[in-house]
């Protein structure tokens, strides 16, 4: 508490400068969460007049694109945010050394975040249409260059296992700058006289990485994977245009109120989808609490 009041009084100005913001947002939140849990529980008579009712509830229980949905998102957070870890801890690994064109591999990792999103799902969709992609053109040999693979062109889109592996790639990729970036910001935090003792003391690279990197470097992934599970959890672009036939809860929203003519279901969807992520995102955080306090302990 000491601490925190310490903040506050020291910042009380700048924190002053935020309230009307603060107030702005929160208001704002509360009032379109409000409407949302109104149409949630509204249903229409066969005369038009809204009644409140769980009868939205009671459908969403029953349904089976519900479930689906709720495989097919949980599947693409569980896979897609260790993923983005993955390959953000290794480019930031490889771009935290000095050599000769490092700010060219630098400017090179971070250029996903330059193209928006629409247009990555778009080539996607472009590369690997059925049966004129690109990709299925140099499966099957119509480049000159490609020896070909394939007899026939393969339907990406017609399984779940490749649309949604089409979607989950581009989001990956989309993403790993963001994760990369706050990697290394974490490893610049770590001091070299760290890595000078250990190497004395007879420890090899990969000994230091496990003992000092990874340890020191916790609550940047810790970060990472919060940010990131939140993102895949509620996805919508790149499942939509390269997986629009398997839905994921993002895309069922859209899909009840656009396709069913629901906005009362949609409304319900949303709710679902805010409550899986909420609980999600909080065994998440308390698992990766426990962790870092069972390493500070070790």
């Amino acid at each position: 508490m000491g601490r925190v009041s310490a903040f506050f009084s020291k910042n009380w100005q700048t924190l002053l400068f935020l309230v009307p913001a603060f107030l702005y947002l929160l208001g704002f939140l509360l009032i379109i969460l409000y409407q949302v849990i109104l149409l949630s529980v509204t249903r229409l008579t066969p005369a038009g007049q809204p009644f409140v009712t769980l009868d939205n509830y009671r459908a969403l229980v029953l349904s089976t694109e519900l479930s689906q949905a709720l495989v097919n998102t949980s599947l693409f957070a569980l896979v897609g945010t260790p993923l983005v870890l993955a390959f953000g801890l290794s480019s930031a690994l490889l771009v935290n050394r000095a050599y000769r064109g490092v700010s060219l591999v630098r400017t090179a990792f971070i250029l996903p975040l330059a193209i928006p999103s629409l247009v990555t799902a778009t080539v996607l969709f472009i590369m690997f249409d059925f049966p004129g992609g690109h990709i299925n053109d140099l499966l099957t040999g119509r480049y000159s260059f490609s020896p070909g693979f394939l007899t026939e062109p393969v339907n990406f889109r017609a399984s779940a296992l490749t649309s949604l592996g089409v979607a989950l790639g581009g989001k990956v990729w989309r993403d790993m700058p963001i994760a990369m970036l706050i990697l290394l910001s974490g490893l610049n935090s770590i001091g070299r006289d760290l890595y000078e003792a250990a190497a004395v003391l007879g420890a090899g690279r990969l000994r230091s990485f496990f003992k000092i990197t990874l340890p020191l470097l916790l609550p940047a992934i810790s970060i990472v994977l919060l940010l990131r599970a939140i993102e895949m959890w509620k996805e919508f672009i790149f499942p939509f245009i390269l997986a629009a036939r398997f839905p994921m809860l993002a895309t069922l929203i859209e899909r009840a109120y656009h396709e069913w003519n629901s906005p009362f279901m949609a409304s319900a969807l949303s709710l679902v989808l805010v409550a899986v992520t909420l609980v999600s995102s909080l065994i998440l955080y308390y698992g990766l609490a426990f962790l870092r306090s069972r390493v500070t302990r070790a």
